[in-house]
């Protein structure tokens, strides 16, 4: 081959050798504009996630800001009258900032004291909940002894009931600090226990139960009501004036373990509509207090927020 054909050759090849870094570069492009748009992606879902957490966040902390102003604006209205004339229950709603607000509280004394009630009461309950009575019994021993103190000079023979049934915990034999321990007491059956919540405390601190508030069930428990004057009662209880004498003049002179007494202790029920079609739940026990700076105690409080009960 003559140095001319080598010369042409090396010519006509020369512009493919030069396409080929080309090629790469836009391959490389390619594969960084790809990464790019991945990167895009995930800060968007971040932004979106972000944006969401900060929505809920805004609720969350305009519900506990509405709450607590249906907390003081309840125990006004109950704390408004004298000591004599408080009312057991009521209701009412008001509009704040972008929601509606509705408000029920009731007397915790309505509810039966775990760490006060006497056997009586206690037996009366799970009767009406569907135990035998004997059963029943049984059962408000078992709670008695799960709250009383031990005598250090005795044998803890509650202590060695626990022991022989193979739990693995003794009973607390002091008050009961929450309701749900209703289901560590020794016997108590799990459905039992399950219907048995809504009527119990162990925030009123009364042995009797304030019977203008009381739910059905708590009023049937009570020692010597008969279906005669709890369907009187119940069809007679929101007509005309609530009070002591009332109910005294309804039930007999001999009525134990009722009381017309609301307590210090109040249920407030609250429902918050906003307006973004937002839903919220929460309930509260206060503790009322007089002559003090702040008009109420917070005993207990729990929203949507704060997950199932």
């Amino acid at each position: 081959m003559t140095v001319f054909a080598r010369n042409a050759r090396r010519r006509r090849m020369r512009p493919s050798a030069r396409r080929r870094p080309d090629g790469f570069i836009v391959v490389a492009v390619l594969w960084i504009l790809g990464a790019l748009a991945t990167l895009a992606s995930i800060y968007a879902v971040y932004v979106i996630n972000t944006a969401t957490g900060m929505s809920v966040n805004d609720d969350r902390l305009q519900a506990e800001a509405l709450l607590t102003a249906a907390l003081e604006l309840a125990a006004y209205r109950v704390t408004s009258a004298d000591t004599d004339n408080r009312t057991s229950q009521g209701a009412f709603a008001f509009r704040l900032g972008r929601a509606n607000v509705a408000v029920e509280f009731k007397s915790e004394a309505g509810r039966i004291d775990l760490n006060s009630a006497p056997k009586e009461l206690l037996a009366g309950l799970f009767a009406g909940l569907g135990a035998k009575y004997p059963d029943a019994e049984y059962y408000a021993d078992r709670i008695i002894a799960w709250r009383s103190s031990q005598d250090p000079d005795r044998p803890n023979d509650e202590t060695s009931v626990y022991r022989s049934a193979g739990l693995p915990y003794p009973p607390r034999q002091a008050p009961f600090a929450h309701a749900g321990e209703l289901t560590l007491v020794l016997g108590l059956p799990p459905f039992l226990v399950e219907r048995a919540l809504p009527f119990v405390t162990v925030y009123s601190g009364h042995a009797e139960i304030n019977i203008l508030s009381a739910a059905p069930e708590v009023v049937a428990a009570v020692p010597g009501m008969t279906p005669d004057r709890l369907y009187a009662l119940l069809s007679q209880r929101g007509q005309g004036p609530q009070n002591e004498k009332f109910v005294q003049a309804l039930l007999g002179q001999d009525a134990p373990g009722i009381t017309a007494d609301p307590g210090r202790s109040m249920r407030v029920a609250v429902r918050i509509d906003f307006d973004n079609r937002r839903r919220v739940r929460g309930e509260a026990v206060i503790f009322l207090l007089e002559d003090a700076a702040d008009p109420f105690r917070v005993l207990f409080w729990r929203d949507d927020f704060d997950g199932p009960s």
